[in-house]
């Protein structure tokens, strides 16, 4: 911005300049010439009081010469100008500063013909008799008859006139310098005050460029530098909450695409990767920097993902697939191929959508598989029910003891039946999160003691000793139901799966000394174990480590499913430990408070 101010103070003194010396010149050209005119009109004046005051004579020419010769050198000394006297024919008759008989006739001379036409002549040239530019004026003797009288003419060294005109040049040439210093200090000072306003709104068009949407111009003018500093910093405005909305979009977008539970990949019709989000990451297992601006076919691990994104570009149509991908995990995923199509209806590139669907797939498997085992474990009851019915009716009735005993088959099967709807539709409503709990604070061990003597009476059938430890004064929020239930759960599982003999305890302890934020209850047995194979599996629904056994005892398959899914409710977790012969310690961690 200095050298445009530079630039620009240059170009007003340029301009200043040349006016002023155009003006000077002009000046001097018309003092010049001003000045000419009024010694010509100078020299018309003295020579009418000439001829006013002087005898004109004729006769012979020698008597001319000598009277009209010492007329031009006496006037001479009084006007200090050149005096020539001229006959009517051209021949001069006297010279105040030439011999008359040696100069040639002047009936041609220019102001001498002016003269003769008009009265006066006036002119400027060069005098070969004195070698010097001079100024001639000349005047008819009879003004009536011109072109016929006398002629006497006035010569005015020029020398003098350039002189004065010099003097004059000099005055002027000392005014135009000062006035061109003035001028040169008004322009740099005009230049200033246009540059420096222009030089703050090129910072801040600069720094506006540079994102840097805050900056402002300092308006203390109204002039048009004003109003576009006013444009600037509207614009600056305008630029700012545009801005601030694009970058809030921008950030709502990532954050969108960064919480999508599906994969999202965008890539350009160049066959180029430009967008892929976090869960794509996940997915693919590569980063968006590996990715990112290279080709679809870079993630080499995926080669049936790249031969269907080319399929995508061949068709350019709505693709869907399920494919299996082994890395980094193995993951069934639902592919989904869709063509980007511009403004302009031209091919833009392929989005995307990578749906992770093992979970889902495998919930679609488990909801088969229940239905199969609720199907399988209704069918046996019913089955015992409708056969032992049958052979009732076929005749057995007759024989007391024999249907005594297949009656009570039937009522053992259909208690059975009964148990296992109930479980199922308890296990419904948890799983669908529709039983409400009632939480309230419950002292543990007061609540042990009464499930123990609840359950006391199933553990003496079968001579295994009971046993409870706790700590007085622990508390925890719960449903006091459904913590029942969870307890009483596991400890008839401890009893059916001990063999006769064995004990079942239950042990509660605080987590985390007298500031407590959890208690754990262990649940131990000594009965037959969990193989490890099994363990992982023990809590699905009707899943049976000995299925024999448990149905022997009249178990439905749900009962862990069941307390897994209320030690959830309870914000609590669930652990087993088993060692197969040595028998299984269930433990259950909850908060204290909900």
């Amino acid at each position: 911005m200095n050298s445009f101010r530079m630039r620009l103070t240059l170009i007003l003194i340029g301009m200043i300049g040349l006016a002023v010396l155009a003006a000077g010149l002009f000046m001097g050209k018309t003092y010049r010439d001003n000045h000419l005119e009024a010694l010509q009109d100078n020299m018309v004046r003295e020579m009418n009081i000439i001829l006013d005051q002087m005898q004109w004579r004729t006769g012979e020419p020698a008597d001319l010469y000598a009277y009209y010769t010492g007329k031009a050198k006496r006037l001479k000394d009084i006007t200090d100008t050149r005096l020539t006297f001229i006959r009517g024919d051209g021949v001069v008759l006297g010279d105040s500063d030439h011999d008359p008989q040696t100069m040639d006739n002047h009936s041609k001379r220019q102001e001498v013909v002016e003269a003769k036409k008009d009265g006066i002549g006036r002119t400027t040239r060069y005098s070969d008799t004195l070698k010097q530019n001079l100024l001639y004026v000349a005047m008819a003797v009879d003004p009536a008859h011109p072109e016929s009288s006398d002629i006497i003419r006035m010569a005015l060294s020029l020398e003098k006139v350039d002189e004065s005109v010099k003097r004059i040049w000099l005055a002027l040439i000392v005014g135009l310098l000062i006035l061109f210093i003035a001028a040169a200090l008004i322009s740099y000072r005009i230049a200033f005050g246009l540059t420096q306003p222009l030089e703050q709104i090129t910072r801040v068009a600069k720094r506006i460029k540079s994102l840097d949407y805050r900056a402002r111009v300092q308006v203390k003018r109204t002039d048009e530098i004003g109003e576009l500093g006013l444009a600037i910093n509207a614009m600056a405005d305008s630029l700012h909450v545009q801005m601030t909305r694009i970058h809030q979009n921008e950030r709502q977008l990532a954050s969108v695409l960064d919480n999508m539970i599906s994969g999202v990949v965008m890539i350009n019709a160049e066959g180029n990767i430009v967008l892929l989000n976090r869960r794509a990451e996940e997915v693919l297992g590569f980063s968006a920097h590996e990715l990112v601006g290279h080709r679809y076919t870079v993630a080499k691990q995926q080669s049936e993902l790249a031969h269907i994104i080319q399929e995508a570009f061949e068709r350019k149509e709505h693709l869907r697939e399920e494919m299996t991908f082994y890395y980094p995990e193995e993951r069934l995923l639902d592919l989904n191929l869709v063509p980007i199509f511009e403004d302009d209806n031209s091919f833009g590139g392929v989005l995307l959508i990578l749906e992770d669907v093992t979970a889902i797939r495998r919930l679609e498997r488990m909801r088969s598989e229940f239905v199969a085992n609720v199907s399988h474990e209704l069918k046996t009851p019913i089955t015992a029910v409708k056969g032992f019915a049958e052979t009732l009716l076929g005749g057995a009735v007759d024989d007391p003891e024999l249907s005594r005993s297949f009656l009570q088959i039937i009522f053992d099967e259909s208690d059975r039946l009964n148990r296992l709807i109930g479980d199922i539709l308890e296990l419904s409503k948890i799983e669908s999160r529709r039983v409400p709990l009632q939480f309230s604070p419950v002292e543990l061990s007061s609540f042990v003691q009464k499930t123990v003597e609840l359950m006391r009476a199933e553990a003496l059938q079968k001579q295994i000793r009971l046993s409870a430890k706790v700590e007085p004064d622990i508390y925890v929020e719960a449903d006091e139901d459904r913590l029942r239930q969870i307890v009483m759960n596991l400890l008839s599982n401890g009893i059916n799966y001990t063999p006769e003999g064995g004990s079942v305890s239950i042990v509660v302890e605080p987590v985390g000394g007298e500031n407590y934020e959890s208690v754990r209850i262990h649940i131990t047995d000594t009965g037959i174990g969990i193989p490890k194979k099994d363990l992982p599996r023990i809590f699905e629904r009707f899943y049976r480590v000995d299925k024999a056994r448990s149905r022997s005892s009249g178990g439905t398959g749900l009962g862990l499913s069941i307390v897994k899914h209320l030690v959830e409710l309870h914000k609590g977790t669930i652990t087993v430990d088993s060692l197969v012969g040595s028998g299984s310690t269930f433990t259950i961690e909850l908060p204290v408070l909900q």
